[in-house]
């Protein structure tokens, strides 16, 4: 489980086909501080495995991680190329404070940035989104976008907005991003559940497994 709280950028090093499955390799120093094989860290808000950890000494400079044919097909990963940035944060521990909200890094689906209109202070970003995770949003509610925890402004049947300060702009991949780029997304699994309770069936994608 995750906070939406971007940890560090780091570098896509490599990117090995192997066939039905992709290894990548990505580099940083911030969240390999205390890595261990097995531990879960978020890429642009998926959920990857650490495979191995390749080392300088005993200090770990970079990590590699499998992505099955599902995570290629469900998320923004496959679109990935050697020298990209991406959003990288650890799994939250219990005496962590919990700055964003619950993320999962499970993805739902793979939006797209239709316009940015930047302003003095902010920049808001509009995205579209696939229908069906429309009726998880509401204007105030919360949304992970490449992993960053995000409030809702305005919500329509075919995308949200959201306004991004300049501590998120130059801390995460989403100021890089350009109109026409995909971005993962995953809604609060808090309306999730409330739509289970209430008999709303079962919610976008919740028969296939999750990326």
């Amino acid at each position: 489980m995750f906070t939406g709280i971007v940890e560090a950028q780091g570098m896509v090093e490599k990117i090995e086909d192997l066939g039905d499955a992709v290894r990548l390799t990505i580099s940083d120093e911030t969240v390999l501080q205390d890595a261990q094989l097995g531990d879960s860290i978020s890429v642009n808000g998926c959920c990857l495995t650490v495979a191995h950890l390749s080392r300088n000494t005993h200090v770990p400079e970079a990590f590699e991680a499998d992505l099955m044919a599902e995570t290629l097909a469900k998320t923004s990963l496959g679109g990935l190329h050697q020298g990209d940035l991406v959003n990288l944060e650890r799994a939250v521990t219990v005496d962590k404070r919990l700055g964003g909200h619950i993320v999962q890094g499970h993805v739902d689906g793979v939006g797209t940035v239709a316009s940015r209109t930047p302003s003095e202070h902010w920049e808001v970003v509009e995205i579209q989104l696939p229908p069906e995770l429309s009726r998880y949003l509401v204007p105030k509610g919360s949304i992970a976008v490449d992993g960053v925890s995000l409030t809702v402004i305005d919500v329509s049947p075919e995308a949200f907005t959201v306004s991004l300060i300049p501590e998120t702009l130059a801390r995460t991949s989403l100021g890089r991003r350009a109109v026409g780029d995909r971005v993962n997304l995953e809604v609060d699994v808090l309306a999730k559940y409330v739509e289970r309770l209430l008999g709303g069936g079962v919610p976008a994608q919740a028969e296939e497994e999750p990326a």
